[in-house]
């Protein structure tokens, strides 16, 4: 099972550092269904090749081992010789570091679009080679491949099911193995691990960026998760939503006449601070929290023993971990901090246990008929003990000379008697208080350009929340 990846250009060399693997040391690795050999078979300043071989015991997959794929596969088969899945989890396992796309010393490098070749033998087909175009070229490869007869002496039996698959692109080198990750085991049909909803995660964290568009990605999907509907729909609902991905700009127009004061957003997510703190909560989740603006701050604060942050978006929850640097915390400091994916629409028992949840910025950003999902979720199923909420204040536009919307990716904006009106309904509902407060510079007709509400959970009958 092989897999070559080749970087032609000026100084190939430095592909090396983004693999942190050393051309001039070949490497083993230890897998549970056998070994992963790097090595460099061409090195130079004009092409630098590397390749992952992978040799997997045939008898390990049969009889079993301590975290193998055991029993599965009778002795002779042809799972050990095809590119599969096994050859996904060896991808994720050695190049791991370079699918991540950073790097301390080498960051333009991890950015830069580069010339890539990569070569994945014997991978199986089926019969379906035009499948190979309609998935790897809206990803921007030019794709060839090299088809075999199953044997030279026996032409009845037709065409080999595997491929010799060549992909040529201008891209970032993490871009191309994710993809590879991704779609190898969409073409290996038979997957060496059980598929539950995890997998749905995975097909998430390795694609959202570039699959929520792709012509093909409902049989990507479908694939990919071991053709379950239940799980395709699943993936496909989080990919939709990733779709409505909600900007972390601050939703107030400039002003060129504004003197020296804070932003809206400044003042926004210091009045939801503030309102975390009075209710005295310990544990805090952030819902929506985009690129970690509000998360940030949370983590600053000692008081709070245990924060969660949770965005539908992948891309956000990257950019939300290194605004904390998450990486360089201590460990003491991640385990109060847990940043997850997720749908605010779809009940998680993740959201559960929290004594503050805050939306900030979120549903304005949903679909009007969604927002009875979102009710359920968050106040009937996750019942945090407050929850402190967010939206722009419609009839304020006027101020900044907005006829409609004042965000083109807003759904909707409430009026103040509008948001109200919502809040006191589900505070009866779910058997909550709700109080109103106004965000930013007020105008005595308009009101101020943000409204928050904060919900606080009523006692139970026979005490407690």
């Amino acid at each position: 099972m092989l897999l070559t990846i080749a970087y032609t250009g000026e100084n190939t060399r430095r592909i090396g550092f983004l693999f942190r693997k050393n051309p001039a040391r070949p490497q083993v690795f230890e897998l549970n269904h056998g070994r992963a050999f790097v090595f460099y078979p061409e090195v130079s300043d004009e092409k630098t090749t590397i390749a992952l071989l992978l040799d997997i015991d045939p008898v390990d997959l049969a009889k079993g081992r301590t975290g193998a794929a055991g029993g599965l596969f009778d002795y002779v088969n042809d799972r050990p010789y095809v590119s599969s899945s096994f050859m996904s989890v060896a991808i994720a396992r050695v190049f791991g570091s370079a699918m991540s796309g950073r790097h301390d010393e080498f960051q333009t490098l991890a950015d830069a679009a580069l010339d890539l070749t990569a070569t994945l033998a014997m991978l199986p087909c089926r019969g379906e080679t035009a499948m190979l175009r309609r998935v790897f070229e809206p990803l921007g490869y030019a794709v060839s491949f090299e088809a075999f007869a199953s044997d030279e002496k026996f032409p009845e039996w037709r065409d080999s099911p595997y491929v010799n698959l060549t992909l040529r692109g201008r891209l970032r080198l993490a871009d191309l193995l994710h993809h590879l990750y991704v779609l190898i085991p969409v073409f290996d049909r038979n997957k060496h691990y059980w598929v539950g909803e995890e997998e749905v995660d995975k097909l998430l964290r390795h694609g959202e960026e570039w699959l929520k568009n792709h012509p093909e990605r409902d049989f990507i999907a479908r694939r990919y998760l071991a053709k379950s509907r239940f799980l395709a729909n699943l993936a496909l609902a989080r990919l939709q939503a990733a779709n409505d991905e909600i900007p972390e700009g601050d939703d107030e127009p400039p002003d060129e006449n504004a003197e020296e004061r804070p932003s809206l957003n400044r003042q926004r997510l210091g009045s939801v601070l503030a309102a975390v703190r009075a209710c005295g909560a310990r544990s805090v989740i952030d819902i929506g929290c985009g690129e970690g603006h509000l998360l940030a701050l949370l983590v600053k604060e000692t008081s709070f023993t245990k924060i969660a942050a949770v965005d539908v978006s992948f891309s956000m929850l990257e950019r939300a971990r290194d605004r904390i640097r998450y990486e360089r915390l201590s460990e003491a400091q991640k385990e109060r901090i847990d940043v997850f994916q997720g749908s605010l629409t779809y009940r998680d028992k993740r959201f559960a246990g929290f004594d503050a949840a805050c939306v900030v910025k979120v549903i304005e950003h949903l679909d009007l008929p969604r927002l009875s999902a979102f009710e359920q979720v968050l106040f009937r199923h996750a019942r945090p003990r407050n929850v402190i909420l967010t939206t722009p204040n419609r009839e304020y536009n006027e101020k900044y000379g907005v006829d409609g919307l004042r965000h083109g990716d807003h759904r909707f904006e409430w009026t103040r008697d509008e948001f109200r009106r919502w809040g006191a309904r589900v505070a009866g509902e779910q058997r909550y208080s709700v109080r109103f407060a106004e965000i930013g510079e007020t105008d005595e007709k308009l009101g101020a350009p943000t409204q928050m509400a904060h919900f606080s959970a009523l006692a139970a009958e026979g005490g407690g929340v």
